[in-house]
């Protein structure tokens, strides 16, 4: 049983402090991987919560390791057209050669991605059918030539997209998500990834994920577990737990106490965190994306690659 684990880019955190430079998380990417982390991950966000843009970042990533998965967590396609994404991610996965994991998510619905959706012009309440007939498309375009499509969002006639990704079919698709639509539609890609819920939910889910892909007449293990979690390290509980309060209501905007009990969170000593994640692993997760809350986190990155996942990896 192999567990891999991942870095989240603070790119979010990097534009709220008012430091968009690029060039420390090119160094968090590059540190990530020579601790010997699995991957690398960026998230995604146009207006609502703005960040770098992550295929463009992901490129720059992608020229300066060799060896780490290159994700997003997640994408939201429905804000891009499907022959534009196909095109820049096949661009991206032939500079990666092949490491690059496509996570998607369909967007929650709360007032700041509702205006995102505006400004970019994009329907709010088609953005699922938009997304799955995206993700047909991109496949398509990623597997052949002459695609022609018919669908109630996009219409294609005999389009050809080059280069084609380096992995034969394009990258994997991870499905983000924790709602009914994830679920369902998760058993007919190659991962689910809840950003944010418990384990006690994923736990719960997770048998119902691999339920559907053998209904879809898919073995189970054809779909892999994720988890997306937060994690504040720190020898003082005390100080842990400020740190990650002052993290979720900076990035959120609300009280950390509403959050805290929807979403995947660790304040504490490394050694409790080590029994805080086995849990997920039992649960069924097999990639686990850490995203760190505020600090220094060049010297997260090192502290849990020397401390947490060795604790981790030997059982």
């Amino acid at each position: 049983m192999t567990i891999e684990f991942g870095v989240l880019l603070p790119t979010r955190d990097a534009i709220m402090s008012g430091r968009p430079k690029t060039a420390p998380l090119l160094a968090m990417a590059e540190r990530a991987e020579a601790a010997g982390f699995d991957a690398v991950w960026i998230g995604d966000s146009i207006t609502a919560r703005p960040r770098h843009e992550p295929l463009t970042l992901l490129a720059a990533v992608a020229a300066r390791t060799r060896r780490v998965r290159l994700g997003t967590a997640v994408l939201l396609p429905a804000l891009r057209h499907p022959v534009v994404l196909a095109h820049v991610v096949g661009t991206l996965d032939r500079l990666a050669e092949g490491r690059v994991v496509l996570g998607v998510g369909i967007a929650a619905d709360n007032v700041p991605i509702r205006r995102e959706f505006a400004a970019v012009g994009v329907p709010f309440a088609r953005r699922v059918g938009r997304v799955l007939e995206t993700l047909e498309i991109c496949r398509a375009l990623w597997s052949r030539d002459g695609v022609s499509f018919s669908g109630s969002h996009f219409q294609l006639q005999d389009v050809t997209v080059e280069p084609k990704p380096h992995r034969a079919g394009g990258p994997p698709i991870w499905i983000g998500g924790s709602g009914p639509t994830a679920l369902r539609e998760a058993a007919r890609f190659d991962a689910w990834f809840p950003l944010g819920p418990t384990v006690d939910f994923v736990a719960e889910a997770w048998p119902r994920v691999q339920a559907a892909a053998r209904a879809a007449g898919r073995p189970a293990d054809a779909v892999t577990c994720a988890g997306y979690v937060t994690l504040a390290l720190d020898p003082s509980p005390a100080a842990a737990e400020q740190r990650l309060h002052a993290f979720l209501e900076t990035y959120y905007g609300v009280p950390a106490r509403a959050l805290l009990a929807r979403q995947a969170t660790y304040a504490g000593p490394v050694e409790g965190c080590a029994e805080w994640l086995q849990r997920w692993i039992d649960a069924g997760a097999r990639h686990i994306v850490i995203r760190f809350a505020g600090g220094d986190q060049l010297a997260q990155v090192e502290e849990a690659a020397a401390r947490l996942l060795p604790r981790l990896q030997r059982r």
